[in-house]
This record gives structure tokens, sequence and C-alpha cells, in this order.
């Protein structure tokens, strides 16, 4: 029988390696294709692919197991959930690959895309640009079809040539500028605001005008510390949680 074959992934040995697993297999999971094999390779398999332990393998399916994306029966194997509801919490470690689950397993609409100026406010991002590339997007609940985010991705035009717009009603940004563009992404900056919907927002989202969001702002850099990607997402209020873990150990 024909199994799944996840990404791969490169470990950071910084951060427990079966939250990293999971992680990256759980935006495997959610962002692949319809006609994708439901059956997982084995834990030994599994284990051999991202270079870990099966114990560790083992705590990363459990993790996926207890949140209803995969199920596992004795000597049948383990399986995909083809129902399974993108809606958990995600803990922020630290991980790119957690921006990429965080954002996979919804539809993704685009809805434009072109060259823009650079606004007034994201300048200090693109020294020297007078124009960026703006990708528009809506993600909607893949079960209620409510829209739960709009976003917006103000994309270096050097780095914006090498993407293209289909890949974006797949998978994630992230995942396109690292996978597909070829770009080193070394870290993410986010900041996360409550405000009120202005009436292009509420109308995309779906929700009354003044209506409680959360925007985030998030800055994407290359290994030479250059903002490649400024994400500005829109999340409606009752369609949005998080939860963080700070990992207190020293190096």
């Amino acid at each position: 029988m024909t199994v799944f074959a996840p990404d791969s992934l490169e470990l950071n040995r910084k951060l427990p390696l079966w939250y990293q697993v999971s992680q990256s297999l759980r935006a495997s999971i959610l962002g692949r294709s319809p006609e994708a094999p439901l059956r997982l390779p084995t834990e030994e398999q599994l284990a051999g692919h991202y270079g870990v332990s099966v114990l560790t393998m083992r705590q990363a399916l459990k993790e996926l197991e207890v949140e209803g994306l995969i199920t596992r029966h004795r000597r049948r194997g383990t399986f995909i959930n083809p129902a399974a509801r993108h809606g958990a919490p995600v803990r922020l470690l630290g991980s790119v690959d957690t921006i990429v689950a965080q954002q996979s397993g919804e539809t993704v609409k685009l809805l434009d895309h072109g060259p823009v100026p650079v606004p007034s406010d994201l300048a200090e991002h693109f020294p020297g640009l007078a124009e960026v590339v703006r990708f528009r997007r809506v993600r909607h609940d893949p079960v209620s079809g409510e829209p739960a985010n709009y976003a917006e991705n103000l994309v270096h035009p050097e780095i914006a040539d090498r993407i293209d717009p289909a890949a974006l009603e797949r998978w994630p940004m992230t995942k396109v500028l690292r996978d597909i563009a070829g770009v080193a992404v070394s870290r993410i900056a986010n900041t996360v605001q409550a405000r009120l919907a202005d009436p292009p927002v509420a109308r995309l989202l779906g929700v009354p005008l003044l209506s409680p969001i959360l925007h985030i702002t998030g800055v994407e850099y290359d290994e030479r510390e250059r903002a490649v990607d400024v994400a500005r997402i829109h999340y409606r209020g009752d369609r949005f949680s998080f939860a963080v873990t700070m990992d207190a150990t020293g190096e």
C-alpha cells in the first residue's frame, strides 16, 4: 500500500525534538494534496526520515493522535484522519515549522497580487526600495466555510519573482519562501495587537464593523538579516487563540 510522504525537516537541537517533528508532520498532513495517501509510514520509517529515535517519534505521533489528526490501529498502522479539523491552539516554542503548522489546513483564496508602493510605516524594513510585491489572501475554515483571517504579504521584489502565486493557495507564505523560493528564513519577528475591524477588514472577515480582531505583523528575515517578507494578518477574534511556552533552560 502506498504511504504518505511527509516533508523533510532540519532539526534545531535547542528545541525539543518530538515537538519539532510533530509540528513538521502536522504541517505536512494539513497541507497535503487531496489525492495523497492516508496511511503513514511505520514509526521506524518516520524516525529514520526525521533522524530521531523511535521513542521521540512515538511521542510526536502521540501529540497528533491527541489532537485527532491521526488514528493508530494495532497491526494495521497509522492513518491520517481526513475529517480532522484544524483548530487546536499552537504552542509557540520558536520553530519556523510552528508558523507553517499554525497556518496550514485552511482553505485559502488568493485575492490579488502585484507591485505596490512601500507603505510608509514599513519603509524601515525595505530600505532603498520604492515598491514591493503584495499578495492578499483570505483563509476560510474548511468545515464551516467562514473566513478565519485576512492576510497581506509584502515581499521583496527579488524574492517575489521566484514565487508561484498558485502555491499560496496551498501553502503558507513561510513554507513557500523557504521550500519553493529557496529563502533561508533565519528568524521571524511577530508583533501582536488587539484592534477594531475597519470597513475593508470587516467585510472580508464577515464581521460587524468595529468588531475586535487580532492583528499580527510578522517580519521574516533571511540569513543576511534582510527583511524578505512583512505579513500583516487580521484574525477574527472568535477564531484564533494561542498558548506560549517559554523555555527557561540555558544553553
